[in-house]
């Protein structure tokens, strides 16, 4: 009996131990030296990048939420010649647990749309401001929409990702959806939506793959971009505090239970008619299933939907592309 015992507590301190995600690992002391930081109300610091025209004279203010494992250091075409053109404010930030942002041990879509709020307030944007975020990053902008769509100018959402348990979207689209991804990406996700408490278990054990292979999700061209604009230094510095606190929780916040289906979003600009929502859909994208995105736009007319021909799910690392989402976000 007591070995039994013995067996079964040795067995129950090893699931714990491979289930308990690890702390992050601690910024270093002179973190304000490697990125301006602002303090949020409840404490923590978020890490942003400014560019372009300065705020007070800015016609355009455009607020960059990165993707999936990057940062506020995102390498996008914001040449000289566009910001000049459009008078464009850019705001890049890290959000929670990326970077030099400190960690939200409970991040949501909610969180992460008004940190987003709270950065725009301290650092005196004023009123409105555009929100552009893509992948992964879509997730604060529909947050946006629906918690502070007061505050905004106009919105872009590129490549958007879908999340596969939204109430209102019909099941047979979703289902299309998800098998569009690799089974053990599918199987990521899931985890994540049902089991969060197990996701860095998931993404960390031997026994199942649980990782995506590049290769099967992305294009020939997508792989040629993450290799130019995404260098081992940068995704190494946006994870600098774990995977658990950045990547893993995003994915979390993704793919979690929202209070909200986008096909239940109000216009924001009924009554100014002053701003436009862009909504911009790679048609080689291996990852996004174009009917879930053209569902959502026939639900919400007021969206302007964006159709790409053979571009993949990095086109907004592509200069023309970049370029046309930009000056659509301007000039609308």
């Amino acid at each position: 009996m007591l070995l039994l015992l013995t067996a079964v507590g040795l067995i129950s301190y090893y699931i714990y131990k491979s289930i308990k995600p690890p702390p992050p690992i601690p910024l270093p002391e002179n973190v304000s030296k490697i990125s301006p930081r602002i303090k949020l109300s409840d404490g923590r610091h978020i890490a942003y990048k400014e560019l372009g025209f300065p705020k007070e004279e800015a016609k355009n203010k455009i607020i960059v939420v990165h993707g999936y494992s990057n940062s506020k250091n995102v390498d996008l075409y914001t040449t000289q010649e566009m910001i000049d053109e459009f008078k464009i404010y850019f705001l890049f930030f890290d959000r929670a647990g990326y970077g030099e942002s400190d960690p939200n041990p409970s991040r949501t879509l909610k969180t992460d749309t008004y940190d987003i709020e709270e950065l725009a307030d301290k650092l005196q944007l004023g009123p409105r401001f555009h929100v552009l975020g893509m992948s992964l990053g879509a997730y604060p902008v529909y947050g946006c929409l629906k918690y502070i769509p007061h505050r905004l100018s106009g919105a872009s959402l590129a490549v958007p990702l879908i999340n596969f348990w939204w109430r209102r979207i019909p099941q047979n689209l979703l289902n299309a959806a998800i098998k569009k991804l690799p089974f053990e990406f599918q199987m990521t996700l899931r985890v994540a939506h049902y089991c969060p408490w197990l996701l860095h278990w998931w993404m960390t054990q031997k026994w199942f793959p649980s990782n995506r292979d590049p290769k099967k999700t992305l294009t020939e061209r997508d792989i040629e971009l993450s290799e130019t604009h995404s260098k081992q230094s940068y995704k190494d510095a946006a994870l600098r505090q774990g995977e658990y606190v950045s990547s893993q929780r995003d994915i979390i916040a993704g793919y979690g239970n929202w209070e909200f289906d986008p096909t239940e979003l109000s216009n924001p600009f009924s009554d100014t008619n002053k701003g436009s929502v862009h909504m911009w859909c790679a048609l080689a994208d291996k990852q996004i299933l174009r009917d879930v995105l053209v569902y959502i736009c026939d639900k919400l007319p007021w969206i302007t939907f964006h159709e790409v021909p053979h571009a993949g799910h990095w086109l907004i690392h592509e200069k023309q592309h970049f370029e046309a989402i930009i000056k659509a976000a301007c000039t609308e």
